[in-house]
């Protein structure tokens, strides 16, 4: 199938063929077509398939089509990241090539005077983050009441996050008639709930298994003692000549110390987490993608967003406490087809982990040892004594009802 097959016009089809698409995704062959006969869309798609491209194309399609509304906003895309919205705001930029529209971004970290004078006259495309696009309502600097176009990308994360209050103050500000999109690469019971509050009669578009992780990542979980992990991780980058390795890690703490330790290990690192200002991630990232940092260590606020073609490699030196964020950390690599491998390093604390996300995934992945870091097997003896004690109590407490779910209680935690 090609794009000319899709409803899009001449000019869009030269601008993307100008930026290398020879033909569509599967996500996009289903979604374009739908958000052109301007219905609500609910889709799913692995992450690097496609799905920034499957609703952009044809919203400037539309806007196009229609009048400018001076001073007002005409399309809305919410994103969880400030990282995820720069990509966003650029994939407008390119796709629109040629055409007068305008895009402008919104996100925290950075100040607020600027992006209130870009707005001054209004935007076809306003990329936000939902806590900066709030200081931008309250402040009187955003009209929404033109709004034609609504999008939530990657609105499970959104969730995690706990944009759900801001969501709900940014709803009463737009108009009840709208066309609303809501994209991600996982589902989950509490996204199908918040769609029936967002969305009208939707089309589901799913262009794979559930939850599932691209055929192209080599997925392998190594056992090792937590204490080694740091040396592993510094050992099988070297040893492998690995280049541009993504490593995540669950707290901002714990990456500036991986990162500190790892250069040490003549291995240069670098952080990127929440607490970094915009400009000091901006940094961190361009100089991993230039190949003058050779590691960049992460928390998961770096799962979503960060689209670097030829990422190869991608460490989970922790496992994530929910599981879908496993399926967006190693979708950082295999992306547009391209071939990756996804390394977990697994300490006996952890089991219970992998058991959720592989429930998540419905597959068992593969274990192994690595020669050299295999773990203290008396040790291991020991804390698999805690580790069944631990489960029992879970067990019992989700038996009786008296505890909520692991996943729910960590997600608690993150908000």
């Amino acid at each position: 199938m090609s794009f000319s097959t899709l409803g899009l016009t001449p000019s869009i089809i030269a601008t993307v063929t100008k930026l290398g698409y020879q033909s569509p995704t599967p996500i996009q062959e289903q979604a374009i077509p739908m958000i052109l006969a301007k219905r609500d869309v609910m889709a799913g798609a692995q992450t690097g398939t496609g799905k920034t491209g499957a609703f952009a194309m044809p919203i400037i399609e539309l806007l196009q089509q229609q009048p400018r509304v001076e001073g007002s906003v005409s399309a809305l895309v919410l994103t969880p990241t400030r990282e995820l919205a720069q990509q966003v705001q650029q994939s407008f930029i390119d796709y629109s090539h040629g055409t007068d529209l305008s895009c402008e971004i919104a996100y925290g970290g950075v100040s607020l005077n600027p992006q209130i004078s870009a707005l001054k006259q209004g935007a076809d495309v306003l990329v936000a983050t939902p806590g900066r696009l709030l200081d931008l309502l309250f402040k009187g600097a955003v009209n929404l009441d033109k709004l034609a176009f609504l999008v939530f990308d990657e609105a499970d994360r959104m969730l995690d996050m706990g944009f759900m209050v801001d969501i709900k103050r940014i709803l009463k500000r737009v108009p009840d008639e709208r066309q609303t999109l809501l994209f991600s690469a996982t589902f989950d019971e509490n996204l199908f709930e918040l769609s029936k509050r967002l969305l009208n009669n939707p089309e589901l578009i799913e262009v794979a298994q559930r939850n599932t992780t691209a055929a192209e990542i080599e997925q392998i979980i190594y056992n090792v003692d937590e204490h080694r992990k740091r040396e592993l991780t510094s050992f099988m980058i070297g040893s492998k000549n690995w280049q541009q390795v993504l490593i995540f890690v669950r707290t901002r703490q714990g990456a500036d110390a991986l990162a500190k330790e790892m250069c040490k290990d003549g291995i240069k690192a670098q952080s990127i987490h929440g607490d970094k200002s915009q400009g000091a991630r901006d940094k961190a990232l361009a100089e991993f993608k230039s190949g003058k940092t050779r590691a960049l260590v992460a928390t998961d606020v770096a799962a979503r967003g960060l689209d670097i073609e030829q990422l190869n490699y991608v460490i989970n030196y922790e496992l994530p406490y929910i599981a879908e964020d496993y399926i967006h950390r190693i979708g950082r690599t295999g992306r547009a087809g391209n071939a990756g491998l996804a390394v977990s390093l697994m300490s006996i604390d952890e089991n219970w982990l992998l058991e959720e996300i592989e429930t998540i995934l419905d597959t068992r992945l593969p274990q192994a040892w690595f020669p050299g870091y295999e773990p203290d097997l008396t040790r291991v003896s020991s804390d698999k004594k805690n580790s069944r004690a631990s489960q029992k109590r879970r067990d019992q407490q989700r038996a009786s009802g008296k505890g909520n779910s692991n996943r729910n209680r960590h997600r608690s935690r993150r908000k």
